[in-house]
């Protein structure tokens, strides 16, 4: 270990300041207090962490009704101008993607972020965003990678999932907040599906505009738009990777949607919807929901006994980015039969050639991971240490170690 390493608090220190920020700023978020918290100058230091992991550094500089010490409130001024900035950036973007898919003759869906800021649930710079994600059909795959090719866009494909569109640069991306100079990448998707956690739930044919135009389209309904944003809490959850902003998103649009978008939502047999409760269960946790109770009812009888029972005492640290520890098996939770069981402790045990290779896309984009030992070691050596010990997240531990520098700067 390095001596500047050293030099920095206890992991233990940094998990507990970490669960302690995350959850008061959350509350915060959604209920704003009158009074600052009391706490010492690492949880200050480890709160913008937690506000840039969490994706709510605006919103709390809006929000909050109290102020906190001096670099607090700079941080928090700081990203509220790099935010609106950004805005500016991904509005511009989309405009671009918008003319070059009607020259192109393509017709895609902008997902998620890019269709919640099209909705105006959130004023300009609230909803932060890393990339653009675009769902395309499997024919013009090809057509949409000659477009981005045209904009001068890079390639990078991750198996099974989707294509990575990023222009050249040289500096990495910062870890320790928003910044508007940050990379902004084009995610491109020929379907939505995610594991859950070894069985994939495919929602693609729900997310298509029956009238689809060359250029950008919005979800054919509120309730698809809804369902996305849940099947991608889910996922996230069951990885530990889940932001408050996803569910801000999903608290928000549980107040526009009519009672025709609560049946849309429910439509098909009670199979499908196995997953949906656990996401809807911990925005209700912090958010005044606008979850009619025959819906959220009739979700969580859905829902699997020991995933409903788990994701009932879970709370946003537990299953965010703020977690700090790394477990072996974060989704064991979320199978529903024994045989899902061992697939998915197979596939974390012994991952194919395409997981590791999407691992090794996610380093190579960010290198500063590398200041930590973990991505250097063999998988087998990880797998002893996930089942010997709880190492810390490298994601994690790089973005307080920024903010922790930052300070001492």
């Amino acid at each position: 270990m390095s001596n500047e390493a050293a030099d920095f608090p206890s992991l233990g220190a940094i998990a507990a300041a970490l669960r302690k920020t995350t959850e008061r700023l959350a509350r915060e978020v959604a209920r704003p207090g009158g009074s600052p918290p009391d706490w010492a100058e690492l949880e200050w230091q480890v709160a913008q962490s937690a506000a840039a992991m969490q994706g709510i550094s605006f919103l709390l500089a809006t929000r909050l009704q109290w102020r906190g010490p001096r670099a607090w409130q700079a941080f928090l001024e700081h990203q509220r101008d790099q935010c609106l900035l950004r805005d500016a950036v991904i509005g511009q973007l989309l405009e671009r993607l918008d003319a070059a898919a009607r020259d192109a003759r393509i017709a895609c869906v902008a997902m998620k972020g890019a269709a919640l800021r099209g909705l105006d649930l959130y004023a300009s710079g609230e909803r932060p965003m890393g990339d653009v994600d675009l769902l395309v059909r499997e024919a013009d795959l090809s057509a949409t990678v000659a477009m981005m090719t045209r904009l001068g866009y890079s390639a990078t494909t991750v198996p099974d999932r989707e294509v990575i569109f990023a222009l050249p640069r040289v500096s990495p991306v910062r870890l320790d907040g928003e910044y508007a100079d940050n990379p902004l990448k084009v995610e491109v998707h020929t379907s939505v599906a995610e594991p859950l956690p070894a069985r994939k739930v495919d929602i693609t044919a729900r997310l298509w505009p029956a009238d689809a135009h060359v250029g950008i389209n919005a979800y054919p309904t509120l309730a698809a738009l809804l369902r996305h944003c849940l099947l991608r809490g889910a996922s996230n959850m069951g990885a530990h990777t889940l932001r408050q902003i996803q569910l801000h998103d999903i608290a928000l649009l549980a107040r526009r949607m009519a009672t025709s978008d609560w049946v849309a939502l429910l439509e098909g047999d009670r199979g499908q919807r196995w997953w949906m409760y656990p996401p809807f269960a911990l925005t209700a946790r912090y958010y005044e929901c606008a979850i009619p109770p025959e819906v959220r009812a009739e979700l969580r009888a859905a829902c699997p006994a020991v995933l409903r029972a788990v994701s009932e005492r879970e709370d946003l640290t537990d299953v965010s980015w703020s977690n700090l520890r790394i477990s072996a098996f974060p989704g064991m939770a979320w199978s529903r039969t024994p045989g899902e069981a061992l697939r998915y402790a197979r596939s974390r045990l012994l991952p194919g050639r395409n997981a590791l290779a999407g691992v090794d896309i996610a380093v190579q984009q960010q290198p500063q991971l590398n200041e930590i030992p973990w991505y250097q070691l063999s998988h087998g050596r990880r797998i002893v240490r996930w089942l010997v010990s709880r190492p810390p997240r490298v994601q994690t531990l790089t973005s307080v170690r920024a903010t922790l520098s930052k300070g001492r700067g």
